[in-house]
């Protein structure tokens, strides 16, 4: 993989600087290529460089083909669980779901609450139980659990929490509550002591895909019961996977393997809009039915669904999930937008704030604030971290405990990190680029110093740059509406299957603008700057379509505008713009450099 080097000739001092590592050209004698042109050059770049390098591969991966087992119970444990959930159900137990406040533990807990209700002899023996974020913070809670089995519950089952919970799981078996635990976050040096605990990254677990999220293993685990409930299974399975793709594109799920056919298969029943609450949340969202993508989710609802948990109580989100008639929907999608504005708000603010704090020369971003709150910090330490591209803690500073908010970047696991001071903490949990923790506020000083110490340690000697991984280099009159269709049978695209970045030299700006309701973005129409035909490239591109100015959108740089060289070398993704009724191809500008003359051939 190349990388380009950085320049700033012209270029905005307020805007950062990326690598551009461009991919690697396919060898011309791939397999790839074995059955002729039938493979478009740039997707097969594509397809070979993120490993699909057979065509057998490759032909599933298109197809939404998942050729591995999707049994549940290879999943270890998973043999215990189901058993535990048919013997509750058969003998009138009451069961609650505990789950997380955010869109994966809202639909996790939603998805297991209506499997199990359409098993049970009363639904009313199946509760929801999704834990408040500032009274009882993230995860089991020994309150909660006591008052669980005060009310009747018989057995517990956590989704999308737990892992990490080894004493909570000893006071449930303690008060004589039975629990199974449902996660997916990274384990801790223990399995909790529960009834069964099923987390695909396990070691012992045979299950093929390792990176479920919360709601995916909630799926599973409502699979098995129907299997090992035959004569009570006559519910429709597809109606829960518009909720595994919502919570798993939210989570930021990687939308390879089993994840990508789960959200190919939610993403059906989606646009189908079979729930009027999904049905008034893209009402607000301005999301239309039949055109929607995993990236609706990501941009339109997940953050709609997560800002009740933030600001206000989850419950809003499962209300709205679980509504039945269009008048509470309705209700339900009007709150949690107003909610998602006033997130939109309040991070604006705590991000200003949280940069008067940093210290530009540290390893690691860290700010506490008693305004800090619980419901963004996760949000102000996304923006810092990307920003400054450190690993960034945000804590809201409490009385006694602060909780912070962990965002990384590849460079460092922010988790592992944190198992490393783990002697500091009250509890702890997450993933290699997002976690969050409790801790006592005698120990932020020692926390602090020792966190830094271990950043400043496998940090040293990186050049901490946020890198742009581009597939492909091609001519900007190449962009056309068949490109986009190639492209598009790479959906769903979100983490670790990103929608394909694309690099294209001597783009002519014949038109731009600031736009946007503070004057922050670019609008840009542009044309191929070179000789028609003569440009450098792969012959497989063909000949240059016909010069026509392609719009585009560079969000969040309108610094550009004052300063725009004649020429512009482009990194850029291929949308669709829909407006007023009409539908056009819009370029979304991720970079830009003045291009250099003699990378021109003219």
């Amino acid at each position: 993989m190349s990388v380009l080097p950085l320049t700033s000739m012209n270029r905005p001092t307020s805007l950062r600087e990326f690598r551009w590592r461009i991919a690697p050209e396919v060898p011309a004698d791939s397999p790839l290529w074995s059955a002729g042109d039938t493979v478009h050059p740039v997707l097969g770049r594509i397809l070979h460089n993120r490993g699909l390098t057979q065509p057998s591969q490759a032909q599933a991966f298109l197809a939404h083909h998942y050729l591995l087992s999707r049994d549940p119970f290879q999943l270890a444990d998973m043999d215990r669980a189901a058993d535990r959930v048919v013997r509750a159900l058969r003998t009138g137990e009451t069961i609650a779901i505990y789950g997380d406040f955010d869109a994966d533990g809202v639909t996790a807990t939603v998805l297991l609450t209506e499997a199990l209700r359409a098993m049970a002899d009363e639904r009313r023996l199946v509760v929801p139980y999704i834990p408040d974020r500032v009274d009882e913070g993230y995860g089991l809670n020994l309150d909660a659990l006591t008052a669980l089995r005060g009310k009747g519950v018989d057995l517990v089952i956590s989704v999308d929490c737990g892992i990490r919970s080894p004493i909570e799981a000893a006071h449930a078996r303690a008060i004589g509550l039975d629990l199974i635990i449902t996660d997916h976050h990274s384990l801790g040096r223990e399995l909790p002591p529960a009834v069964a605990v099923i987390n695909p990254k396990r070691d012992d677990s045979t299950y093929p895909e390792r990176m479920l999220a919360g709601v995916g293993i909630a799926f599973k685990l409502a699979q098995a019961v129907r299997l090992a409930m035959p004569e009570r299974a006559d519910w429709d399975e597809t109606n829960l996977l518009d909720l595994v793709s919502i919570g798993t594109v939210a989570d930021l799920a990687p939308l390879l393997g089993e994840n990508r056919k789960l959200v190919a298969e939610g993403l059906a029943v989606l646009n189908e809009v079979r729930r009027p609450g999904l049905a008034a949340l893209l009402a607000v969202s301005g999301l239309q039915p039949k055109q929607l993508t995993a990236e609706s989710i990501g941009f339109g609802l997940g953050p709609r669904i997560n800002a009740a948990g933030r600001l206000a109580h989850a419950y809003d989100a499962a209300k709205l999930l679980i509504a039945s008639n269009s008048q509470t929907a309705q209700a339900q999608a009007k709150l949690l937008d107003e909610l998602n504005r006033k997130r939109q708000s309040l991070t604006r603010q705590l991000s200003a704030r949280a940069e008067q704090m940093v210290d530009p020369g540290a390893p690691i971003i860290i700010a506490a604030d008693p305004d800090f709150q619980s419901g963004v910090v996760g949000l102000v330490a996304s923006r810092l971290a990307e920003k400054h591209y450190r690993p960034t803690i945000i804590m809201e500073h409490g009385e006694h405990e602060s909780r912070g908010s962990c965002r990384s970047i590849p460079e460092f696991h922010i988790t592992d990190a944190l198992d490393e001071v783990a002697d500091l903490l009250v509890r702890h949990g997450g993933h290699a680029q997002a976690a969050g923790f409790t801790i006592c506020n005698e120990d932020l000083p020692e926390f602090t110093e020792r966190i830094t110490a271990i950043a400043a340690d496998r940090l040293a000697g990186l050049e901490l740059l946020p890198a742009l991984a581009i597939d492909a280099e091609l001519p900007l009159g190449q962009v056309d509406w068949a490109l986009q269709e190639t492209l598009a049978r790479l959906e769903p695209t979100g983490y670790s299957n990103p929608a394909p970045l694309l690099l294209s030299r001597g783009a002519q700006i014949v038109g731009h603008r600031a736009v946007g309701s503070d004057g922050s973005h670019l609008q840009l129409h542009l044309v191929d700057g070179r000789a028609n035909g003569n440009a450098p490239g792969n012959s497989r591109y063909g000949r240059p379509a016909p010069q026509q100015a392609l719009p585009a959108i560079a969000f969040r740089q309108a610094q550009w505008a004052g300063c725009l060289p004649p020429l512009v070398d482009i990194a850029y993704r291929i949308g669709v713009n829909h407006w007023q009724g009409t539908t056009s191809l819009q370029l979304v500008i991720e970079d830009m450099r003045p291009t250099e003359m003699e990378s021109i051939n003219v």
